[in-house]
């Protein structure tokens, strides 16, 4: 399938085949539904949308919900599975293929799984690949800057997200879970007759007496009589604002405050996401995911608050995604890091040098120098091992964004093997070792 999808590619305009293509995949969903006997029926389905988030407040929600004994399935970027066995997925999509999307479902049903936590991209709603799926709750983390190569324009790319609260809308509880400090938040609870919003500005559910550590964060949530201490194991401020999303769920579901608390403390952490790679080195690594403009700016702005010697920064962007980000993101990064460092990021058929060149212009426009501070390694593993040589006490760090859980990296020729914490691991090992001697 995915074949004939390239050479369909090929064959015809860009603009003819962007709007031919919802119709293939919703024919694709509808024979695999049929196929599969709309296994998702008779299963509670939430919903997770958002540009960034969605992954961490899934899994949140998964996991309050199995510590109380409700069967519970899991489908995000980083895993599948239900209640503790969780299994790692591999491709690089979020929401599965139709076919994929829908053996899974039957799986789960067969497991005997009462709810489904499935992670929803603007490209799934926009191309109809969820068709048949009934979706309860609808969770919406945030909307900004993405995927704009695929929708055109940010309103198309809002529609799509919308289109998840508008489904949920035909379902009998009709609910929505809103972040209330985003600037779209009016037009999500808009399209759904019953919805709470939360946040730390603003919102019904609001976070007080927040608490910000190296791992993890603490608070206060309240809604209207009801009060939850909360101490999530997932540093950042956005990670209070996915927690409470995940609160909002628990508390439309009736789990008391205390299960609630407890379902969130027992998440641990969450692969690729503010993951602390240790190997016994004086100064902090971190893998992250973060690879939008927004997730840059959130992420970096907590991080370099935490740092208080020097701070690098290594990623890259893809080919064949939004060029527009690119430049927004080298910005970012320079304004935030002592040093920034550029590499391959799933570059695909695209020219590499490009890519970096694009980025550094923006990482340039924030005061980074060639060779000074911004460095241009295209081999991802050789920019990781340099990375790491650029800090030296302990209360530096180094921040190594955009592949964070993922198995391959995409080149030109195909795909590759990829695990960017083992790949740290090892560059740590032969880092002490060069010490050592």
């Amino acid at each position: 399938m995915a074949n004939i999808r390239k050479l369909v590619k090929k064959l015809i305009p860009m603009t003819l085949f962007k709007t031919v293509e919802p119709y293939g995949h919703l024919v694709e969903a509808v024979l695999t539904n049929v196929r599969y006997g709309f296994p998702s029926r008779g299963m509670h389905i939430i919903g997770v949308t958002g540009t960034n988030g969605k992954t961490t407040t899934a899994f949140m929600i998964q996991k309050m919900l199995s510590q109380v004994g409700i069967k519970t399935a899991l489908m995000t970027t980083v895993a599948y599975g239900v209640d503790d066995d969780i299994r790692a997925q591999v491709a690089h999509m979020t929401t599965a293929s139709s076919p994929l999307l829908q053996k899974r479902l039957r799986e789960f049903k067969r497991q005997g799984v009462e709810w489904v936590v499935l992670e929803t991209t603007s490209h799934a709603l926009a191309q109809h690949r969820i068709w048949g799926i009934p979706y309860e709750i609808a969770v919406m983390t945030n909307v900004t800057h993405e995927h704009l190569d695929y929708h055109g324009t940010f309103e198309r790319y809002l529609a799509a997200k919308l289109r998840l609260f508008r489904l949920a809308a035909r379902r009998g509880k009709k609910f929505g879970v809103v972040n209330a400090d985003d600037p779209n938040a009016k037009a999500f609870t808009d399209a759904i007759p019953r919805s709470v919003t939360y946040g730390v500005k603003a919102g019904e559910l609001r976070a007080t007496d927040l608490t910000l550590e190296s791992d993890g964060c603490r608070y206060k949530a309240t809604i209207d009589s009801d009060t939850y201490s909360i101490h999530c194991h997932i540093p950042g401020e956005f990670n209070v604002y996915n927690s409470l999303a995940a609160v909002a769920v628990g508390r439309e579901l009736g789990l008391t405050p205390q299960q609630i608390e407890q379902g969130i403390e027992a998440l641990g952490g969450v692969e690729g996401r503010m993951t602390v790679v240790d190997e016994g080195q004086l100064f902090t690594v971190v893998v992250d995911y973060a690879h939008t403009p927004d997730s840059f700016e959130r992420l970096l702005h907590d991080v370099r608050q935490a740092t208080k010697g020097k701070l690098v920064t290594m990623f890259g962007s893809a080919g064949q995604r939004d060029e527009e980000k690119r430049a927004i993101q080298g910005e970012i990064a320079g304004r935030y890091s002592d040093e920034v460092v550029l590499t391959e990021e799933d570059d695909r058929d695209v020219d590499g040098h490009l890519i970096l060149q694009q980025i550094a212009g923006g990482a340039k426009k924030a005061g980074k120098t060639t060779d000074k501070d911004l460095f241009l390694i295209l081999d991802r593993e050789e920019a990781i091992g340099f990375a790491l040589t650029r800090v030296k006490q302990a209360k530096d760090t180094v921040i190594l964004l955009g592949k964070g859980h993922e198995k391959t990296i995409e080149r030109a020729d195909g795909e590759y093997p990829w695990n960017e914490v083992e790949i740290t691991k090892t560059a740590l090992q032969a880092l002490r070792t060069k010490k050592s001697k």
